[in-house]
């Protein structure tokens, strides 16, 4: 099943989504691979079959522009242009990582990239995105604060009041929910009274967007608009991408809530293999180019893993980084130039 064409996403761009797509599932896939081999400690929160939400709603946003993720977080990283080698070693606790070691898999931020942070707390991101939003506002800087986060996320407190906030602020912020269809193992139909989460935006008066997160050129002209009307203050967006995950909600999750033959069906409507189809479709790639996309992909990857093994771990005084501040007028002037 092919994605719808649009003849405003060019060739480059779509094999450019593809390759981001790509490197992603191959970065997830050898996480995992990674933590059963002892090179990772902690829980990996792939993202396989959702890739088209990080990719597609990054490539909408400018320079400038910030981003909250999730502990469900590397892809939107690497969406964002991580490196692979960096964050496969920030992963594994190295020195070389992202954050030098001390984040690991939930807490991968690069301030360079406009990634503000990932948070292993549900929803815990989103006022960190309302906040960055009000200090462009007050600055009249345009730039916008985007903020991913789950279905599970939409039941939590700082939703909804991040909402509120933003729609009385009027405020430069777009709002992706992934909605994958379950918090963790639990069906939406068990915990939400209304499972039509575009109508959570209602109360607050901000716009919402429905759309396809397995079609990534959707996902992009949908986060295009979002951020075209936050950058000139038009209002916030809510961005409902439902999407699915092709794997458990954690490595080692059993997934007794869903069935072999449910994910069987998923894989024909996942992603990349959509994007697969239409490329071909279309003319702009055959198989076998795509074949050595993927394997230049995957030679990425395995030179990030060796990378990581090669890393040297932080010393025990790291684990204080960041934790005191010395100079307090200085560390109030970071935070300003965010």
């Amino acid at each position: 099943m092919p994605n719808s064409p649009n003849p405003a996403v060019p060739a480059s761009q779509l094999l450019q989504f593809f390759d981001q797509m790509v490197l992603i599932r191959e970065f997830d896939l050898q996480a995992v691979r990674s933590r059963r081999q002892g090179l990772i400690p902690g829980f990996i929160h792939a993202s396989q079959g959702q890739e088209a939400i990080a990719v597609g709603a990054c490539a909408a946003r400018q320079d400038g522009d910030v981003v909250t993720s999730t502990h469900r977080g590397h892809a939107h990283h690497l969406a964002l242009g991580g490196s692979v080698d960096t964050t496969m070693a920030e992963l594994a606790g190295r020195v070389t990582g992202t954050c030098g070691g001390c984040g690991g898999s939930l807490h991968v931020a690069d301030k360079t990239l406009g990634n503000i942070g990932a948070n292993g707390i549900v929803g815990a991101g989103i006022p960190i995105a309302v906040g960055a939003a009000l200090s462009f506002a007050i600055r009249e800087e345009p730039r916008v604060a985007l903020s991913f986060f789950g279905d599970g996320a939409t039941n939590q407190g700082t939703f909804h009041e991040s909402l509120n906030m933003a729609a009385l602020w009027n405020l430069p912020v777009v709002f992706v929910c992934e909605n994958n269809h379950y918090a963790e193992g639990t069906a939406q139909g068990r915990h939400m009274a209304e499972t039509d989460i575009s109508l959570r935006a209602v109360p607050f008066g901000i716009a919402s967007i429905d759309v396809d997160g397995n079609d990534v050129q959707a996902v992009f002209e949908a986060a295009s608009t979002a951020f075209s009307r936050a950058r000139v203050r038009e209002g916030p967006t809510l961005i409902v991408a439902n999407t699915n995950r092709l794997c458990g909600a954690y490595e080692g999750d059993p997934q007794l809530y869903r069935s072999k033959q449910d994910v069987v069906a998923l894989e024909a409507v996942e992603p990349i293999v959509r994007l697969r189809a239409t490329l071909i479709e279309l003319g702009y790639a055959d198989d076998t180019e795509l074949k050595s996309r993927i394997n230049d992909a995957r030679e990425r990857i395995r030179r990030a893993v060796e990378f990581a093994e090669g890393s040297d771990f932080p010393e025990p005084d790291a684990g204080l980084y960041l934790t005191y501040v010395d100079d307090l007028d200085g560390a109030l002037l970071e935070v300003r130039d965010l």
